[in-house]
């Protein structure tokens, strides 16, 4: 499939998607270096998050509008309070993907309700991202598969049987470019609870592209998907997690993202396919190989003995699977 002039699938190398989130900390110019840097980086796409604390929410206080999690990196916030800092002003959408584009890279959005999607389609948006808590809002998927844009959605904190219905809802509606990312809700995630081998059988049950949106810390987790068959990786980015941000602890760093990039299109190269035999890059090794050597004076009628014959390097002698055959065959009474 295709998102722009992106190629995504497994005879591609990975599709990497910075997410900023809210880690522009409500900058426009924080915001738009983070595009430029993400783009240095390698990156193919940035991803904005869409919404206002009156769109994802309500202002109230108490019972789960408030974070209790001792665990979470935002416990004791309140929910809106937290989309008021998190949020990326919507006057900024256009500017940002404006210098994506200068910086040829895509910039496309994860809509958290209509008038989102509805936005994000007055801006040509090329893909429209579901997030994890909203893959149950069948509402919201109607409207974006509507859209006839190519949809990415994360499949986190979801069961298989709500993920069939959240898919089947997409594709009566009109997708037909459907990518779903292996997703762990966790902030971060660990390596043991990422769960990457559900990778080939997301693509098989569903025959679409899949990929990870990762929460890890590192690159090891998107390599280790790539190698299961992942097409896609998506993982937040900052400019400095030192500096701060709502989700800045579990964000790459530049350097980090370039090696991401590095490494997943490594880890994509040694895929290959099923190969036996000497391949061309490997014949001239073969004169390293071992063979048979005479490795002391033989005079005629001499046998062959463990002191005087020996498999050893180069490779240009008898081979060494008639090492025992010449120690231990007899000479003919004749000799």
């Amino acid at each position: 499939m295709k998102i722009k002039e992106y190629q995504i699938g497994q005879s591609h190398k990975p599709f990497i998607i910075a997410e900023m989130s809210g880690n522009h900390n409500q900058s426009l110019e924080r915001g738009l270096k983070i595009i430029e840097v993400a783009a240095k980086s390698g990156a193919d796409a940035i991803k904005l998050q869409t919404y206002t604390a009156d769109t994802m929410t309500i202002n109230q206080k108490g019972g789960l509008f408030d974070i209790k999690d001792s665990t979470s990196l935002w416990k004791n916030r309140n929910l809106y309070e937290l989309y008021q800092e998190a949020y990326t002003p919507w006057e900024w959408h256009e500017a940002m993907f404006k210098c994506a584009a200068d910086n040829n890279v895509i910039c496309f959005s994860t809509p958290f309700d209509a008038t989102a999607v509805d936005f994000l389609e007055s801006l040509d948006t090329p893909a429209h991202k579901i997030a994890s808590f909203e893959n149950n809002d069948h509402p919201l998927l109607k409207k974006v598969a509507r859209t006839g844009k190519p949809v990415i959605m994360s499949t986190g904190a979801s069961t298989l049987a709500n993920l069939d219905e959240s898919v089947a809802i997409l594709r009566e509606n009109g997708c037909k470019d459907l990518i779903l990312l292996k997703c762990t809700s966790n902030y971060p995630a660990s390596p043991e609870n990422s769960n990457v081998r559900t990778i080939p059988h997301l693509r098989d049950l569903f025959q679409c592209e899949v990929g990870l949106s990762d929460h890890t810390m590192g690159i090891g987790v998107p390599c280790a998907a790539v190698t299961l068959g992942a097409t896609v990786i998506e993982k937040h980015f900052c400019l400095s997690r030192a500096e701060g941000g709502v989700d800045s602890a579990f964000s790459l760093e530049p350097d980090e993202l370039k090696s991401l990039v590095i490494e997943t299109e490594r880890a994509w190269q040694s895929l290959g396919q099923v190969q036996y035999g000497i391949q061309e890059t490997e014949k001239k090794s073969l004169a390293f190989k071992r063979s048979i050597y005479v490795v002391k004076e033989i005079k005629a009628g001499e046998i062959f003995t463990e002191e005087n014959i020996r498999v050893i390097r180069p490779g240009d002698g008898l081979a060494p699977k008639y090492y025992d055959c010449l120690l231990y065959t007899s000479p003919s009474p004749r000799d």
